[in-house]
């Protein structure tokens, strides 16, 4: 009879101890969305996902943005067999998706208003955040359509190259300044899971 009391109690700290974990780590703050915290400078990109010029057959007008969720990159076509490349984060799963939309706006050092779905999700969130260097939007924001979604920088540049965001797409700031600098409002962005083959 002790052995099965020992047991039962085994199995009951078990338990109370597989639920106080599951409980903690959904109350664990998205790494993707920090507010407040100032960008580290000193990180450094890998090599895949800094900027730079790359090879990229495509029937796509130049100037056309392509994002690659399944590789992390966003493409500026350039003509002639060429594109940039930048380094991106992405949706995490459950939050990633393709389409063709257009840039309906752009700001610069955009203020940041969470949607009510992601609050419900983070309730931890602001509920408004002027721009500047510590809002998660970062130094630029590019709109898509009458979306939610984004392509902005961020206060995280560690998160380049993963899939943490709530779906929009995430590049260093140097980088995002840069993007914005070469494309108008209007811009077509075609958002693919699955490289072509």
């Amino acid at each position: 009879m002790t052995k099965f009391r020992h047991l039962i109690w085994m199995v009951t700290a078990a338990v109370g101890l597989m639920l106080s974990v599951s409980h903690s780590s959904a109350q664990q703050p998205d790494v993707g969305d920090q507010p407040g915290l100032l960008p580290d400078d000193s990180v450094e990109l890998d090599p895949e996902f800094r900027k730079q010029t790359v090879y990229y057959r495509t029937t796509e007008a130049p100037g056309t943005i392509i994002i690659s969720t399944a590789e992390r990159h966003l493409y500026l076509i350039q003509g002639g067999g060429r594109a940039i490349r930048y380094g991106i984060g992405v949706g995490r799963e459950g939050f990633q998706w393709q389409g063709l939309l257009n840039i309906s706006r752009k700001a610069e050092w955009p203020d940041w208003t969470p949607p009510p779905e992601m609050i419900a999700r983070q309730p931890y969130l602001p509920r408004f955040m002027a721009g500047g260097p510590g809002n998660p939007l970062g130094a630029r924001a590019m709109y898509l359509g009458a979306t939610v979604y984004r392509i902005h920088g961020t206060n995280r540049p560690d998160t380049i190259g993963t899939a943490v965001s709530s779906g929009c797409f995430r590049l260093v700031n140097a980088d995002v300044t840069d993007l914005y600098n070469r494309v108008p409002v209007g811009t077509k962005v075609i958002v693919r899971q699955k490289p072509e083959l």
